[in-house]
């Protein structure tokens, strides 16, 4: 069934979510059935697809689970509870938790006879030590070990790829894993305390021209540095790797780097306006520098994503502005 003469029948779990809406959005036009599985209430998803079935199920639990991945022959498992780095630094305990997600969602998977298996993973899994100072020098695969992962959430990442190895290895699942660098684009969190920093910049930014307040705050000293994902390459790498017999934990990440002021400067250039900046010295500004080396998904895929962070920027904006104003005007908005 799972042949690519054959469109296979899929999961997406996570589907309410930023990344599992677009994926579903992409999913529906070449599989034979998509089910989408999510925790939220369905008013609360970020898209959502009559063509599709939609569940709401918890997966926390092992019982939803086997219900989700019954009659299924592709599983993408991006259900967890996480966030930005607000989020992540504050909520560790929570986000070990989703080790539950993924444990009966690869026991569901064997069950039910599925034979492929993607896990959504992160750029968090590396080693802290690599990651220390403004000099980013581009993380390859194998700098996860020796493990000293982001506490909490990169740890339970960490423990998740192990997990779909030995299933790979014990049961014959086919498993691919993508590390996941900062994706960002429309149809995701931009307020209320999950956001990432493109989409809180984004709306900081906006609401400093609405409320005719130039004046940004900024979470550290803006010199750390990061790789930013759009969206659109998310989706189509995870598709890619999918379509490859790449077993091993690849890098999903662009390898254009910039600095949070950068980034900043980037999205007053996109509204038009320039800001006072403060710095926030004892927020969660996570790592002092990261970005993907793209080494291993150029020769492996013969790809790598390439949407200029100009381009998703202006994208992303602009949704997040109409979102703004949606809000304000007391319409149908999405956080």
């Amino acid at each position: 069934m799972n042949s690519r003469m054959t469109k296979p029948r899929v999961l997406v779990t996570g589907a309410g979510g930023f990344i599992g809406g677009h994926l579903v959005s992409s999913l529906r036009e070449t599989a034979a059935s998509v089910r989408a599985v999510d925790i939220k209430p369905f008013d609360s998803w970020y898209q959502r697809f009559d063509d599709v079935e939609n569940l709401e199920l918890d997966l926390r639990l092992r019982d939803p689970c086997m219900t989700a991945a019954r009659g299924i022959d592709e599983v993408y498992q991006l259900a967890c509870d996480m966030g930005g780095m607000g989020f992540i630094e504050n909520n560790k305990a929570l986000c070990m938790l989703s080790v539950l997600i993924n444990t009966h969602m690869l026991e569901a998977t064997v069950h039910h006879g599925g034979s492929k298996f993607f896990y959504a993973s992160s750029a968090c899994v590396y080693n802290a030590d690599k990651q220390r100072g403004y000099d980013v020098t581009p993380l390859r695969e194998s700098d996860a070990y020796p493990a000293m992962p982001e506490d909490g959430y990169g740890w339970e990442k960490l423990f998740s790829e192990r997990m779909c190895r030995h299933f790979a290895e014990d049961f014959g699942l086919t498993a691919r894993v993508a590390r996941f660098h900062n994706v960002y684009g429309p149809h995701g969190t931009w307020d209320g305390g999950r956001e990432k920093a493109p989409a809180a910049i984004c709306r900081k930014v906006v609401a400093a021209v609405a409320d005719a307040d130039h004046r940004i705050e900024i979470w550290g000293d803006g010199k750390q540095g990061r790789s930013f994902t759009y969206i659109d390459d998310c989706v189509e790498g995870i598709r890619r790797l999918m379509d490859s017999d790449l077993s091993e934990p690849i890098n999903l990440g662009s390898s254009e780097t910039v600095t949070i002021n950068d980034l900043v400067d980037l999205v007053e250039d996109v509204a038009g306006v320039r800001l006072e900046r403060s710095y926030k010295l004892d927020a969660p500004k996570g790592v002092d520098g990261r970005s993907s080396d793209n080494t291993m998904i150029l020769d492996r895929l013969g790809w790598a994503p390439a949407t200029p962070l100009r381009v998703g920027i202006e994208r992303t904006y602009h949704w997040i502005e109409e979102q703004f104003a949606a809000r304000a005007s007391g319409g149908r908005y999405v956080e």
